[in-house]
């Protein structure tokens, strides 16, 4: 019986949802929802083409977020700022379940509204 590579010894596309739902540790961990993808694409990215194209959709979302944080923040001084981050809690939310879902059917699905930083 043949075995294939796979990422951390988990199936290629349940390491790909898991990658895009390791955003949602930052509820859990402070700055793991930044740091856990960030190591899951690094550590995989040289091995495994779908991992790196996943990976950079990620990290182009949450720089994204991070992006939209701080204007919705500067915003909120005029209030409006609080409807953003409202906005953006849930747009991130599905976002990353629609993306996950996606990755574990084997495709790749680009974050609306992401700012593309890696290509």
């Amino acid at each position: 019986m043949e075995t294939k590579e796979q990422p951390w010894g988990i199936e290629l596309n349940t390491f790909l949802m898991l990658m895009h739902l390791s955003q949602l540790a930052g509820f859990i961990i402070p700055f793991g929802g930044l740091i856990l993808p960030i190591v899951m694409w690094a550590t995989n990215k040289d091995k495994f083409g779908e991992v790196d194209k996943h990976g950079k959709v990620i990290i182009n979302w949450i720089l994204s977020a991070l992006i939209y944080g701080f204007i919705c923040f500067i915003l909120t001084f005029v209030i409006i700022g609080v409807f953003g981050y409202i906005a953006l809690a849930i747009a991130g939310l599905v976002f990353i379940v629609l993306g996950a879902i996606k990755a574990n059917q084997g495709e790749l699905w680009q974050y609306p509204l992401s700012i593309k930083f890696l290509k």
